[in-house]
């Protein structure tokens, strides 16, 4: 016995696969939607969390250059008031700098110079005098750069030759001239001494004349 199908097997079966695939399909756009929507999220979130934490960092910031500030301000305060510091202990010490001028001065005059005019203008000293020779004014020179501390950079503005009436009949030849010399202040002549009487500078002295022998 022969059986025939009378149906539409065929639509039936394109319908399935029709069917099929369009849910396959709302499937994969169902998924790509959620896949989509937690990447989107997520980056979200990630963009949160770095707009948070740059908040975080400009507050700190701030913070950090209020206190800058603060320690900018303490810092010259400070430097302030070591310059005033300085500023007395220099006033302090120098007030005995015209006795050691003086005497200085006395002490380092070789004989055959002679001190005519003294002016000090801070710590220049402009010294006029008159001197028998220039070898003398050379040694004056000399004294000032090598054997006191409290001189410094000694330097001659003028010299000139003259004449001294000694009695009517008798002129001696003579050398005007014009010295400057810094006079250095209490402290720095203070250490410029104990560097010099220091014992590596006393030992440095036999060996530097051993070594001209």
């Amino acid at each position: 016995m022969i059986l025939i199908n009378l149906l539409p097997h065929r639509e039936a079966a394109r319908k399935r696969r029709r069917d099929l695939f369009h849910a396959l399909l709302a499937a994969s756009a169902l998924l790509g939607g959620i896949v989509s929507g937690a990447v989107f999220l997520w980056y979200q979130a990630a963009i949160t969390l770095q707009q948070e934490t740059n908040v975080l960092l400009e507050s700190e910031i701030k913070k950090l250059e209020a206190q800058i500030k603060d320690i900018a301000g303490l810092e010259s305060e400070i430097r302030a008031l070591r310059a005033r510091q300085q500023a007395v202990e220099d006033l302090q010490s120098d007030r005995n700098l015209p006795v050691h001028l003086l005497t200085q001065i006395v002490n380092q005059l070789p004989d055959g110079v002679y001190v005519a005019k003294l002016v000090q203008l801070d710590q220049l000293v402009t010294i006029n005098g008159v001197a028998q020779s220039n070898d003398r004014v050379s040694e004056l020179l000399r004294n000032f750069a090598n054997n006191t501390p409290w001189f410094a950079k000694p330097e001659l503005l003028e010299i000139v030759s003259g004449t001294v009436a000694l009695s009517p009949r008798e002129q001696k030849r003579v050398y005007n001239f014009i010295v400057r010399v810094k006079l250095v202040r209490a402290s720095e002549a203070e250490k410029a001494a104990a560097i010099a009487t220091s014992p590596a500078s006393a030992a440095s002295g036999p060996a530097m004349a051993a070594s001209k022998l």
